[in-house]
């Protein structure tokens, strides 16, 4: 069986990036141009860490928008003939390199690893970010009014951070309780959260201006209940917005065990932040509650809590490869990177690539979060 060598097979793989580098360098070339216009993002790239971080990050992004171009092979397709060939060797019918080799189902692990990413760069930023809108909706609160308000969310808060979090996530997402109702309950409780907060954020700020309260309103409730019925009850006519049972038991999980970190984050800067001058210039003024907690804290503490998303989508990254090494969660023939390492390392000794591309697509991924992390946090304190 023919195979490349390995500088050929390094070429394919960089070639078969295309439609990633051609987006990376216009989007890059158009950030570079207008970075003094583009806020925080803009002064990124003042620094080599925060373009590293940008480009690594972007890379895969764009790899899991293009996948089914990157993609030469269907990622479940087994091809007898190549099971555990090494990185390069070439499938005789269609004359296609299995350019990171094959496993030992006889799947192709470069269109595995390029699949995964949708996997990872869908549930692992979505999932922060439903918990950062949980933690923001109840932090803020807990820190602007105190009292038994603060109390007695600390303390719910507190209760889940006192599990073990492997373990926490191992009651959550194990099988048997994808068979109750327990994951669409805690699923319909906290995709409710995203609607309610921008319903408030938008009241509060364009109460007296009925004109612009009502589309955005209007917007909100309709984009809000057609992707809430469509996640939780997996009712949406068009078939866009779906997930399967076992993705939204992990997403829920996620989203349960992130919650409470993100809210002591926020529940802190809003006491720090609530003593601050403009917040009682605010008051004066005889602005709402809500409205100060939104429009005046919440934006102030932005910096902390752009970077604090950063590490955590990366923490939830390795979080989702641990439970796949595991074996919870996504089905057994899932792309995941998680999965394809825990897949691969049962034959580490004699076949080492199944595991390494995926492990390595995980490190790349979640180093090029935590650079990101690194240049926020020092630009954010030059605010």
């Amino acid at each position: 069986m023919e195979k490349l060598s390995v500088l050929g097979t390094a070429f394919q793989v960089i070639l078969a990036f295309w439609p990633v580098w051609l987006s990376l360098t216009i989007m890059l070339a158009l950030s570079i141009r207008y970075q003094s216009q583009l806020g925080l993002y803009g002064r990124l790239f003042g620094t080599k860490v925060g373009i590293a971080g940008v480009a690594i990050v972007s890379f895969w992004v764009f790899t899991a928008i293009f996948a089914e171009m990157i993609a030469p092979f269907d990622p479940l397709a087994q091809i007898v003939v190549m099971k555990n060939k090494v990185p390069g060797t070439i499938e005789p019918e269609t004359a296609k390199a299995f350019l990171f080799g094959g496993d030992k189902l006889a799947r192709d692990v470069f269109s595995r690893v390029v699949y995964g990413s949708q996997i990872v760069l869908i549930i692992a930023p979505a999932a922060t970010m439903f918990a950062l809108m949980i933690g923001v909706s109840l932090g803020l609160p807990a820190g602007y009014f105190g009292g038994k308000i603060d109390s007695f969310l600390s303390f719910l808060a507190n209760m889940v951070l006192a599990f073990p979090v492997i373990l926490l996530f191992y009651l959550l997402v194990t099988p048997g309780i994808m068979e109750t109702p327990i994951p669409y309950t805690m699923a319909g409780i906290f995709f409710l959260f995203p609607i309610i907060f921008f319903l408030t954020l938008f009241y509060t700020r364009f109460k007296n201006r009925k004109e612009t309260l009502w589309w955005q309103i209007a917007i909100t409730l309709i984009l809000g209940g057609w992707i809430y019925f469509g996640l939780v009850f997996d009712a949406d006519p068009l078939g866009i917005v779906n997930i399967e049972p076992n993705e939204l038991n992990i997403f829920v999980a996620v989203v349960f065990i992130t919650s409470p970190a993100i809210f002591r984050i926020v529940r802190g800067l809003a006491m720090d932040v609530k003593s601050r001058d403009y917040i009682a210039a605010a008051q004066t003024r005889g602005e709402s509650p809500w409205y100060i907690m939104l429009w005046e804290i919440l934006p102030n503490v932005r910096g902390p809590l752009i970077v604090d998303i950063c590490l955590r989508i990366g923490y939830t990254t390795i979080m989702l490869g641990t439970l796949g090494y595991f074996g919870l969660g996504m089905a057994p023939e899932s792309p995941d990177w998680g999965t394809m390492i825990k897949d691969g390392s049962k034959l580490l000794r004699a076949y080492a690539h199944p595991a390494i591309f995926p492990a390595a697509a995980l490190m790349s991924f979640v180093l090029g979060l935590n650079l990101l992390a690194d240049s926020l946090r020092e630009e954010s304190l030059k605010d």
